[in-house]
This record gives C-alpha cells, sequence and structure tokens, in this order.
C-alpha cells in the first residue's frame, strides 16, 4: 500500500494488474492495465500499447501533468475495505473482556466504559487511535458507532475528516438502560441531541464523513424514541444503523418489550426504520420472513463473525442471506470483534462459512472470491455508498489500497511466480496492511 498523495493539478495514470468485484462477478482481474485518476475518471484494461495514442489526447485537453505510476507483478490495485459496523469507542478495550453473552457484557463493559466519553480528551484519544488502525489496517469506509454523547460523537467525526477517511458517524441513542442507569437519556434530550448532532456535522461540510442516525438496538429504546429517530432520518434523507438479532437472548427480550410486533424486524419496520439507507449488524437468527421484509424495504445487514464467535452469539447463515438478495457486507464489530482488521473479518467469515458446511455438509461454502466482495462492493452497497466507492467503475471516487505481496519484511513468502487471483487469496488470508492510498478528491476516469 502507498502513502497518500494529494493534487488537484495532475492526473494520475497507472499500469499494472488491478482486482475488483462487479454485480455479475465476484473477481474480475484487469490484467496489464491502464487506470487514470482525475476529477472525473477513466479506466481502460487494454494492453498499454493499445491506449497510448487515447492517453496523449486525454493529456491534451485536460492541460495537466500526467504522472505514470506502474506496478511490479507482485502488486495490485484493490478497493478500499468497507467496515459496515463498528463501536469506534469501544476500541480502549478491544481484546480483552470476551467473557461474557451479549447483554450481560454490554452492562458489565461497555456501558461503563462509553459513559467516560463525556471526557472529551479521553474521547480524542481513543477516537484517533481507532481512526488511525482501520486506516492503516485498509478500511477506507467505516460505518461508526459512537456514544450518546454529542460532542464526543462530533470529534469523531472531525477525526475522520482530518484523517481522510470516509466515515458515516452516528450518535448512540438510548432511553432506557436500567443496569447502569447514569448512561442513558431523556426521550426529549435524545431527540434534541441527535438532531443537533446531525445539524452541526452537516454544516461542517466534511467531504467524506456524514451522520448516520442511530438507534442502538430495540431493547434500549422506548417505541416513542424509535418512532422520533425514523421521523428525523427521514426528514433528513439520512442512513439508519443498529443491531438486530444477534442473540436468542436478546429476541427473546425484544418480544417482551414489545408484544405488539410481529417479530424483531418488525419493530423497526413499524418505526420507518427500515429503509433502503439502513444496515442492521448481524441479523444471525432472522427468519425468512424477517428477510424478505429486509429485501422489500432495501435494508441491509453487516455481517460480524468476529463478534458473533467471540461472545458466543450465532452464525450467520450467508448463503441464505445472499438467496433473499438483501444486500450484505462485513464489519468488525470493535469491541464485540477483537480485531479492528477487515482482513480478519474476511478471514472469520470464512471460517463461519465452514463451521455451517461440518454442521451440514451440504451447505455450499463461501469462496474466498465471494468474500472479498462482501468486504468491497458488497459493502459500499450494504452503506448505500456504492456510487461512490466499492471497485473500479468509471465515475466513482479513486478509493484504493496498493497491495505488494512481496514486500520486504512482509508476512507473505513468494515461492514462486504467482497469478493475480493467487496473490490476492495470499494477502487475503496471510496478508497485513500498514498504509493508506487514497488520493484526495480524485475520481475514476
Amino acid at each position: 500500500i502507498c502513502a497518500k498523495e494529494t493534487t488537484e493539478s495532475a492526473t494520475f495514470v497507472y499500469r499494472g494488474t488491478f482486482v475488483h468485484s462487479t454485480q455479475q462477478t465476484a473477481l474480475q482481474i484487469l490484467k496489464d492495465a491502464l487506470l487514470g485518476v482525475d476529477l472525473s475518471i477513466f479506466f481502460q484494461s487494454l494492453p498499454l500499447s493499445s491506449q497510448f495514442s487515447q492517453l496523449k489526447v486525454i493529456s491534451f485537453i485536460c492541460h495537466k501533468a500526467v504522472f505514470f505510476g506502474l506496478l511490479h507483478s507482485s502488486e495490485f490495485f484493490m478497493p478500499g475495505l468497507v467496515d459496515t459496523h463498528i463501536h469506534a469507542s469501544q476500541y480502549s478495550y478491544a481484546g480483552t473482556a470476551l467473557d461474557m453473552p451479549l447483554l450481560q457484557w454490554l452492562n458489565a463493559y461497555t456501558f461503563p466504559v462509553e459513559s467516560c466519553f463525556k471526557d472529551l480528551e479521553f474521547a480524542r484519544k481513543v477516537y484517533t487511535q481507532i481512526v488511525r488502525r482501520t486506516l492503516r489496517n485498509g478500511t477506507t469506509t467505516a460505518c461508526y458507532f459512537a456514544t450518546i454523547h454529542t460532542e464526543a460523537s462530533l470529534l469523531l467525526g472531525q477525526i475522520a475528516n482530518d484523517f481522510g477517511q470516509r466515515a458515516l458517524v452516528g450518535k448512540v441513542c438510548m432511553d432506557r438502560n436500567d443496569c447502569v442507569k447514569h448512561y442513558k437519556e431523556t426521550l426529549q434530550d435524545s431527540q434534541d441531541e441527535t438532531c443537533r448532532f446531525i445539524k452541526e456535522l452537516l454544516e461542517k461540510k466534511y467531504p467524506l464523513v456524514k451522520p448516520v442516525v442511530t438507534p442502538r438496538f430495540a431493547p434500549s429504546c422506548t417505541g416513542a424514541l424509535l418512532e422520533q429517530l425514523g421521523e428525523i432520518a427521514k426528514n433528513n434523507n439520512l442512513h439508519i444503523q443498529s443491531h438486530i438479532s444477534e442473540t436468542h437472548e436478546e429476541v427473546k427480550l425484544v418480544k417482551e418489550l414489545f408484544p405488539e410486533s410481529e417479530s424483531y424486524t418488525d419493530v423497526y419496520r413499524k418505526h420507518n426504520l427500515l429503509t433502503d439507507k439502513t444496515v442492521m449488524a448481524h441479523g444471525c437468527h432472522l427468519s425468512d420472513e424477517e428477510l424478505a421484509l429486509f429485501r422489500e424495504t432495501g435494508a441491509s445487514l453487516s455481517h460480524c463473525p468476529n463478534s458473533n464467535f467471540s461472545l458466543c452469539s450465532g452464525v450467520l447463515n450467508v448463503r441464505n442471506v445472499l438467496k433473499h438478495k438483501v444486500k450484505l457486507g462485513l464489519g468488525t464489530d470493535v469491541a464485540g470483534g477483537y480485531s479492528a482488521s477487515m482482513l480478519d473479518a474476511v478471514r472469520r467469515a470464512l471460517d463461519a462459512s465452514k463451521v455451517l458446511t461440518i454442521q451440514d455438509p451440504k451447505y455450499k461454502t463461501l469462496s474466498f472470491e465471494e468474500v472479498f466482495r462482501i468486504a468491497t462492493l458488497g459493502g459500499s452497497q450494504a452503506l448505500s455508498l456504492d456510487d461512490q466507492t466499492g471497485n473500479f467503475e468509471v465515475g466513482k471516487d479513486f478509493d484504493a489500497l496498493r497491495i505488494n505481496v512481496a514486500a520486504e519484511g512482509g508476512p507473505i513468502d513468494l515461492i514462486q511466480d504467482e497469478e493475480p487471483k493467487i496473490l490476492l487469496e495470499k494477502f487475503l488470508n496471510l496478508g497485513e496492511c500498514h498504509f493508506l492510498f487514497a488520493p484526495e478528491n480524485l475520481s475514476l476516469m
């Protein structure tokens, strides 16, 4: 992965191998291709000799300097990784405190730590570290949960912007919490502060950072708050994020709290929180009828396998989700998931699929190509950002990682020359990320 490059007066042209996904193909490999980057993009997959005259014309028309980059045979470009569900506020204890099931875990660890984010210096330290870490891990787009604190949530948006990460940032909303009573809001405060957070974040006009309406999950919100948040999202045309059907215990609790609803999914649907800009984390225990509602409304799921294993929550049947044509991305779910790396999410997603195959030999295990798509294009679709990122289609932002599988001192030993497909598989299973490559304000032309 290369260092960040920024310029508005030049055109970049790269020659080498590019790997990405399309709607029709889980993995498309473009060998010895040219990719041009400017304020608008051109992408050609023909050999350099066939494109040279076109490049000269483009250079002449643009009246700009053209910088050429040549990739080595062990290198390739791939889209940036998309983390569709991560709790930025939980990063301080990532890798620890995984000895309880979900609901007990929230009360013992999560709520007490999140209540500390009223201290902006503490918030700045944690949020700076998590944004820096996710970028170093190759996450160019992240959908963040913050806390109930407006000022700290705005700070997270500022930090993501300063680092150049594309981010959806949510101020958490919760007016029901009997176990950690000092960590909750009143209905009115939650409404008012959510509106203030949205207004102030939008007024910043950050190019890559936007607010997302964030009811923590149904058990921590009254029906009145859910209804108000649905209205706020609708009136401002905003994204929505929350959790759903992570554990059997949680599903049972929701049924007790919302007896008038037919299902967990129906709770969100009745409060206008299930839209084509909604992403719900987990969904391990959704019924086919609930998945049909997801498909009908255009809502998406974030698959968080590390967290599902770590908290013994369940195993998502990804094949069934895809069968129902529900949009699906991957999430790290820090700190329920112990790793902030999307490469770990890819590996755990493959493991989860193999667990289902062990349980039922007729189950078709996911291929690494399929999980690659879920981690890139699938994530952008789940966040309704696929018009901007997710692959190298013409007109999208140049949101990319430059991978060198043979980097000196790296975790991969190449014994012989390998095809790009093998290099990608080795990277997904063995690789590490260290630096971000994401030219500011540049898009594919």
